[in-house]
């Protein structure tokens, strides 16, 4: 019987074909080209947009930082050897993440009615991970799609806020957050599912863009649920989404400034 640790030991093996560019790396463009990118230069974008919020709100963008460097590092590792402890590090990286967002920004609006306290929901929510833990390891081949399912209740609170804001920046901001996650989505599925075509014409290699554009989708969604979370709980600002380098650039890096009285959005 293999060790858990063993290279393609994972009950997952995604279209890239292994080991054609190296000896030690099981999918190259996977570990080495996608991830590399969306990893050193798109998630230091957010930790810049994490540590201007953290300073406004304390532990609220810190929290997130070490979460989403290790989602970057065992998706390496996992890629790298297809290993099932890498696997299952990939996969509980990104719902340790989600779960960390969802205890510090997770409108107070929007809590169950028997949850009355920011408390009780860190309770509620560390309950809920850890369980959701302990079933990641019954059937690891299901992981990936429940989290990818975790998107429609993001959208979903996303289009309830949305209705409450007439600013178009915060518009035109989801609006492309939508479309790079349904690039990504499109390309992470497409991957999965027609595997047989993409191999037939030598270009297998959709699992390495889902990397790079829910990448981009991330680095529209964190100002956009700073946004909100603004909002809710420092009703004395006026939050406004803001551009570097620059509104006319067609690639940007969104971020959000603060204004002083509070106008409703």
């Amino acid at each position: 019987m293999p060790s858990i640790f063993s290279y393609q030991s994972a009950e997952v093996d995604w279209c890239e074909s292994n080991f054609v560019r190296s000896a030690v790396i099981a999918e190259y463009y996977n570990t080495d080209g996608a991830p590399l990118f969306s990893f050193f230069l798109l998630t230091p974008f957010n930790f810049l947009v994490l540590e201007a919020f953290s300073e406004l709100r304390v532990n609220h963008g810190t929290s997130l930082k070490v979460p989403l460097l290790l989602a970057g590092v065992f998706s390496m590792y996992f890629h790298m050897t297809l290993s099932y402890v890498g696997q299952l590090l990939d996969e509980l990286s990104i719902l340790w993440t989600l779960a960390v967002a969802y205890s510090f920004w997770y409108p107070q609006a929007y809590f169950p009615r028997c949850i009355k306290t920011r408390k009780h929901f860190f309770w509620l929510t560390g309950i809920t991970t850890v369980i959701s833990t302990l079933m990641s390891f019954i059937k690891p081949t299901l992981n990936a799609y429940a989290l990818n399912c975790i998107a429609f209740h993001l959208l979903y609170l996303t289009w309830r806020e949305l209705k409450k804001c007439n600013d178009r920046r915060v518009h035109r901001m989801a609006a492309v957050m939508v479309v790079w996650w349904v690039l990504a989505i499109t390309s992470w599925i497409s991957d999965r599912w027609l595997c047989w075509l993409w191999q037939a014409i030598n270009f297998p290699y959709f699992h390495s863009f889902w990397h790079v554009l829910i990448a981009m989708s991330l680095l529209y969604c964190c100002p956009l649920v700073i946004y909100f979370d603004v909002s809710y709980e420092m009703p004395s600002f006026r939050p406004k989404l803001e551009y570097w380098p620059s509104d006319s650039w067609p690639v940007v890096v969104p971020y959000v400034t603060l204004e002083e009285p509070h106008k409703q959005c």
